[in-house]
């Protein structure tokens, strides 16, 4: 058991997963190594529904077990039995928000428009539960569902009263739906409360509403903190509004953005694309991707046991490793140039599927350290439309904030090219018109020191 966890930690699923099937051949009734059987086999792309339904009759309590088989039942494609398995949970279980989180998004990715209905109906057996609503509230707004998130916080204080969770989440609304959007006072009742979330929603509107240097002041109180990653791409926008020289420290332009074309013959690229399009089963992204008209896998792309993915994966690790070696000098300050350097892990990966008139729109990526797009399939250039459509951009704003800032610079796509980018930095695509484009995404990490 304990070599197939180390084999893990380092992500050598092949190893992992014989390691955990050798635990359970000498130990078959150990509820813990059920469980990792199935967690190894999950996360190295293979069945394991009926593995976690076996973990789960040795482990009968474990509810974040039967949110993993739920997950696993949609991979394989058993949609409505992961439904009636939450469904029947939930109703024994109402407060369980993680198992409505886990719901909602398996509705909103199959394309149902009441994704959400499994919250009224909790709320009905459980109805002062002010935390329930306010997970309601969040899955809404998440989605961008402003009216009815509205409604859900003003029947919740109706019915319990007022409460701070409450009145946060009406500021947030105010502010992202453009409500009140252009009132400079709209954050100052509650200039007293310490939250990280509320601290990005008031960087957020203070940068929409130009009160550039408020906003450059709440990003300043997190650094040399951990959350400060969930501030450096926000106070690099304030940067550069007060032409700050610490900008041009930070982002550099496009001086960390990279691009390589991978050893990728067109038959190894026909190949993968077929693999990755067995993959996107889903009908719609989740709701906090950038995925816009298309869809984004769910397993960690590159752990998968698969001889295809495991040549990219190669090929991957060896143009990071070049990154890496050809960044410059270590800059206890800096969040690319700080890190450790000997090893790094793949922290996510996936794949995203774009239709006609897709795109990311403008995001970036705070748990990560460096970020990717690797090209596997671009429309033809009679498809894409006129430029810059389809290409990659660095530096622009999110939209919604309207600030006057423009791009760095961008990549156009190619297939087989891998762009690779520091994960604080703002990125985004522009739509294209027509064909198909596929990628390999992942962020990397340092690795942990060994124990």
């Amino acid at each position: 058991m304990q070599r197939a966890v180390a084999l893990r930690e380092i992500q050598d699923m092949d190893g992992a997963l014989q390691a955990i099937l050798d635990a359970a051949r000498h130990a078959p009734a150990d509820a813990n190594v059920a469980l990792g059987v199935a967690q190894v086999s999950f996360e190295s792309g293979l069945d394991s529904a009926d593995l976690y339904a076996r973990a789960a009759l040795l482990l009968p309590d474990r509810l974040d077990l039967q949110r993993s088989r739920a997950s696993a039942l949609a991979a394989e494609g058993r949609l409505a039995e992961a439904e009636e398995l939450l469904e029947e949970l939930l109703t024994r279980y109402p407060a369980w928000i993680d198992g409505h989180r886990c719901l909602c998004g398996l509705r909103a990715t199959a394309g149902q428009a009441d994704f959400a209905r499994s919250f009224p109906a909790s709320i009905e057996r459980d109805p002062g539960n002010f935390g329930l609503r306010m997970a309601w509230f969040h899955t809404l707004a998440t989605a961008r569902q402003w009216d009815t998130a509205r409604a859900v916080i003003a029947d919740a204080e109706a019915h319990l009263g007022e409460r701070q969770a409450s009145v946060l989440g009406k500021l947030l609304i105010a502010s992202e739906s453009g409500e009140k959007s252009d009132n400079p006072a709209l954050f100052d009742a509650v200039e007293h409360v310490q939250d990280v979330g509320l601290d990005l929603a008031r960087v957020r509107h203070f940068l929409r509403g130009g009160q550039i240097e408020r906003a450059r002041d709440i990003c300043t109180r997190h650094m040399g903190q951990p959350t400060m990653r969930a501030f450096w791409s926000y106070i690099t926008l304030a940067w550069r509004l007060l032409d700050d020289s610490r900008a041009q420290w930070l982002d550099g332009g496009m001086r960390y953005v990279r691009a390589y074309n991978l050893d990728l013959t067109s038959e190894n690229l026909s190949e993968l694309a077929n693999s990755l399009r067995r993959l996107h089963t889903t009908q719609q992204p989740y709701h906090e991707q950038s995925v816009r008209g298309g869809t984004q896998t769910e397993r960690p792309l590159l752990l998968r046991i698969d001889p295809v993915i495991a040549n990219v994966r190669r090929k991957i690790e060896q143009v990071v490793r070049c990154y890496i070696d050809d960044l410059p000098a270590a800059d206890p300050a800096h969040p690319l140039l700080a890190a450790p350097r000997e090893n790094f892990l793949f922290s996510g990966s996936w794949s995203v599927h774009l239709r006609p008139g897709g795109y990311h729109s403008v995001h970036t990526h705070p748990m990560g350290w460096i970020s990717s797009a690797l090209y596997i399939t671009v429309p033809e250039a009679s498809q894409l439309g006129p430029p810059p459509a389809g290409n990659l951009r660095f530096g622009t704003p999110p939209a919604e904030l309207n600030l006057p800032l423009k791009p760095y610079g961008e990549i156009t796509p190619e297939p087989g090219r891998l762009a690779l980018f520091p994960s604080t930095m703002w990125h985004g695509t522009a739509p294209f018109a027509d064909g198909e484009r596929m990628t390999i995404a992942f962020d990397v990490v340092p690795a942990p020191p060994p124990r």
